[in-house]
């Protein structure tokens, strides 16, 4: 990979990790304190760290971390739309697949969308590559 190129990946990869901290932010009240992003073919990565409002900390010390995990998931349902389009829009990429999840201790969260490989259609027909096609 040549330099220029890695260095227009981790633009891509830090702004990406800005849009979904906003996006967030946006939603809950409070952004996480850390996120990273991580591109590797088609695959798109965001592991967020430090994700829970006060409000959220005190239902998680009070034993309702399982409420918690459920609100957040409502959050991801509602937030997909926008991170998928931010992700498309900063990638140059479609996202085929989005997939997102929390854990309480360690607070941490992950926003995984799947790109539509380079080399596959989806709009004009399927197409498999690779090994799906022996299957196909």
């Amino acid at each position: 990979m040549s330099d220029a190129h890695a260095t227009a990946k981790g633009s891509i990869a830090s702004a990406i990790s800005s849009a979904v901290v906003q996006l967030v932010r946006e939603y809950t009240g409070r952004g996480p304190t850390r996120a990273r992003t991580y591109m590797h073919e088609d695959l798109i990565t965001t592991v967020l760290q430090d994700t829970l409002t006060m409000g959220e900390r005190s239902l998680v010390r009070d034993g309702e971390g399982d409420l918690v995990l459920a609100s957040r998931k409502a959050f991801q349902r509602t937030m997909s739309h926008r991170l998928t389009a931010v992700v498309e829009e900063l990638s140059g990429r479609r996202v085929l697949a989005f997939l997102s999840d929390n854990h309480i201790d360690p607070d941490i969260g992950v926003e995984s969308f799947v790109l539509v490989p380079r080399d596959e259609r989806h709009d004009d027909g399927d197409v498999l590559v690779g090994d799906d096609a022996s299957h196909g």
